[in-house]
């Protein structure tokens, strides 16, 4: 009982002097030095119970934080923020710095210029060479119909001398002639067949012109049943070779849609331009066989309006064999 007595009057009297050192802050100001204050509130902490730590409420726990708060920003100077303010406002976003150009690029760039020089060069001594061609196949067009005007004129007053004199004009004989396949591959015999392999007339509505002698003439003799030909005029001639033409080169079909194609094959032959190649095939020149191997057979539509009877002669009312200056009324239904 005695040991209990004693420990109780211990713990009174600790209690005790810790209150009255709790409340000597608040009633009188300290005077010792901010060190000495600092280690005894460290002492006292460490020998302060838990009690004691919950005896103090939690409102001025937050009072006391943000008075500390308050204390510490006035404390600091204001040299001290100024600098961390101005490198915010200086640091910038670095600026975009455009490469040069590299040596490759410089060097295309120098070539492609240097291209395009030379090919505005050569362009422009086309375009005069072209000019200057045009003029001679103008000049060379109007000399043509000039022969062809003469040439009828000359075949009118003959034939108007030999009424006047009471005879008769004899023309002279057609040199060319325009051949149409009519006729399939049924039923064939093996020479009619071969005559129209020769004469480059392998499909039905196919058409070549052929230069009228004695073997031509018996070659279209021979298969005359399977086809259809005469004598055809400029009109004619020129029709199918604007409309229909086509050359054949290396053995290919290319479209005759510049002078550029017919010069490449037949300039050497002195032809070089469209009106040279109609010009050589009508007139039957020293170089037809080269021009009209040149051209390519014509593939013609069928006859508008239809033909009248395959298996008959045209003099029979039908459409096979020869029907001399006829043919131009078919080729233009079928052209």
């Amino acid at each position: 009982k005695k040991k209990k007595k004693k420990k109780e009057a211990v713990v009174s009297t600790q209690s005790t002097g810790i209150a009255e050192e709790v409340a000597a802050p608040t009633v009188a100001p300290v005077e010792e030095p901010v060190e000495v204050v600092a280690e005894e509130d460290k002492d006292e902490e460490m020998a302060e119970p838990e009690e004691v730590v919950e005896a103090v409420e939690p409102d001025q726990d937050e009072e006391m934080a943000v008075s500390d708060d308050e204390d510490i920003a006035e404390e600091v100077p204001a040299e001290v923020v100024a600098p961390v303010q101005e490198t915010r406002k200086t640091v910038k976003a670095p600026a975009m710095v455009v490469p040069a150009k590299p040596a490759s690029l410089l060097k295309k760039e120098a070539r492609a210029a240097e291209l395009a020089s030379k090919t505005a060069a050569s362009s422009k001594k086309l375009a005069t060479l072209k000019a200057a061609r045009r003029k001679e196949i103008v000049k060379k067009t109007a000399k043509y119909y000039k022969q062809y005007e003469a040439a009828d004129k000359e075949e009118v007053r003959l034939a108007r001398e030999a009424k006047a004199n009471g005879n008769y004009y004899v023309p002279a004989e057609a040199r060319l002639a325009f051949v149409v396949r009519l006729r399939g591959v049924n039923n064939i015999p093996p020479k009619p067949r071969k005559i129209m392999k020769l004469m480059r007339l392998r499909q039905i509505n196919n058409g070549v012109f052929v230069k009228l002698n004695k073997a031509s003439k018996e070659m279209l003799r021979i298969a005359e049943p399977y086809i259809t030909f005469g004598y055809p005029n400029l009109k004619t001639v020129r029709e199918l070779i604007y409309k229909r033409g086509f050359g054949k080169v290396n053995g290919q079909r290319v479209a005759i849609n510049d002078n550029t194609v017919i010069e490449q094959a037949l300039g050497k032959y002195g032809i070089v331009c469209i009106e040279d190649l109609i010009h050589e095939i009508f007139t039957v020149g020293p170089h037809f066989k080269q021009a009209n191997n040149f051209l390519w057979h014509f593939k013609l539509s069928c006859a508008k309006g239809g033909l009248r009877k395959i298996n008959n002669h045209f003099v029979e009312g039908g459409d096979f064999g020869n029907r001399e200056h006829f043919i131009n009324n078919i080729v233009r239904r079928m052209n």
